[in-house]
């Protein structure tokens, strides 16, 4: 089997394919703090899907020619972790000095470009150095979808495939497929949280968290609701705190400008302090989601671990990433912006979840397709070539 590195690797392995937070049971140590946890699940999934024996980092803030002479002569390739790295404020550090030094592949784990809401996408020299590194080192690169393809196409990269992300694979069933139960017979609903955002990508912050909080509220009112966080400080204290933190995170959000205007009203202070979920352990969301008859909301990687485990859910889409994701594999998804109003059983349609389960067998497909063509050793089911996906 393998030897590999990672570059920007979010989160400790334990058990050889398993991830949690840098020192997750010092809690005390990070709960002030904004981590994404949804990256660890991609970290961890990725893992899910290669055969390795031996993983370590692969460090750009320095360029260090001894360890990279030994990288080369002792590794197999260096995967980047699948996330939104094409866009205009990313920082690479020294990557692009390190990968002119390696001799083995650069493989490209699922990324993606983000769009700002106005304006043309511009990217560093670094980014485009990173990018044009990687595409020269491999057969090629794999991307979360149309969007991203078209921006590395841009530059002149052609060698790309659209592969999705490993989370969607993590149960590495080619098979997989959701079929809906009677909406009467849901009981237990998860409402994946974001409700930290950037006027960069999202184009009326108003109507984001006021759809959001209508959205929370409502499905409250019908099921026996979970809100998941994935990392803001305020609900991972409100989730894992202790009475004093738990306060200290109310009156932060009374205090937050936006939060107070358009979020924060007695009923979901009510549900915030009774009903939130957050944990550092990638494992604890696959239980929960498994336990759960739906999962709908603002979060990538949290609706796609439910996707994953065969759980169906409903993406709300706001940005450039989230309106992507919901393309490569035809989840059934409602635009915040639209104006129009939200009605769960127009999406409780099991002809949506089956274009669904057609596009994820495809991408399937595509992303073993994608290990294979780089030689990378994978647990994947190796299967007929998936048709190209042309970019326009």
């Amino acid at each position: 089997m393998a030897r590999i590195l990672v570059i920007s690797p979010s989160g400790e392995v334990y058990d050889h394919d398993n991830v949690r937070w840098y020192d997750y049971a010092n809690l005390a140590a990070h709960m002030e703090h904004y981590h994404n946890i949804g990256d660890a699940f991609v970290f961890d999934s990725s893992l899910k899907l290669l055969n390795f024996e031996q993983l370590e980092v692969l460090p750009i803030e320095q360029v260090d020619q001894a360890a990279i002479d030994r990288t080369n002569a002792e590794f197999d390739y260096v995967f980047l972790r699948g996330s939104n790295y094409v866009h205009s404020e990313m920082e690479w550090e020294r990557a692009p000095e390190v990968l002119r030094r390696l001799k083995i592949p650069v493989i490209a784990f699922g990324i993606g470009a983000q769009a700002p809401v106005s304006g043309k996408l511009e990217l560093s020299e670094d980014t485009k150095a990173v990018l044009r590194l990687i595409a020269d080192s491999t057969a090629s690169v794999g991307v979360r979808g149309t969007y991203s393809a078209e921006v590395l196409a841009s530059l002149g990269i052609k060698n790309v495939r659209i592969i999705g992300c490993p989370t969607a694979f993590r149960a590495n069933n080619p098979e997989l497929s959701i079929r809906l139960p009677p909406l009467d017979q849901v009981r237990t609903a998860g409402v994946t949280l974001r409700r930290e955002v950037s006027t960069t990508y999202a184009q009326n912050i108003g109507r984001y968290l006021t759809f959001h909080r209508d959205l929370v509220k409502a499905m409250a009112g019908r099921f026996d609701v979970t809100l998941m966080a994935q990392g803001e400080a305020e609900e991972k204290k409100l989730a894992l705190g202790t009475a004093e933190q738990k306060e200290e995170a109310i009156a932060a959000l009374r205090e937050n400008g936006w939060a107070a205007q358009w979020y924060l009203d007695d009923e979901m202070e009510r549900l915030y302090r009774s009903r939130m979920f957050y944990s550092d352990v990638v494992a604890d969301y696959e239980q929960l989601v498994r336990r759960l008859d739906l999962v709908l909301g603002y979060r990538l990687h949290g609706n796609l671990m439910a996707l994953a485990n065969g759980t169906p859910s409903i993406y709300f889409t706001y940005d450039s990433r989230t309106v992507e994701f919901a393309e490569t594999y035809r989840i059934p998804s409602f635009d915040v912006f639209s104006g129009q109003e939200f009605r769960l059983e127009e999406y409780w349609d099991q002809a949506r979840f089956d274009r669904f389960n057609a596009a994820h067998s495809q991408v399937y497909a595509a992303m073993s397709d994608f290990l294979s063509e780089n030689k990378v050793d994978h647990k994947m089911v190796k299967r007929a070539a998936a048709p190209e996906r042309k970019v326009a």
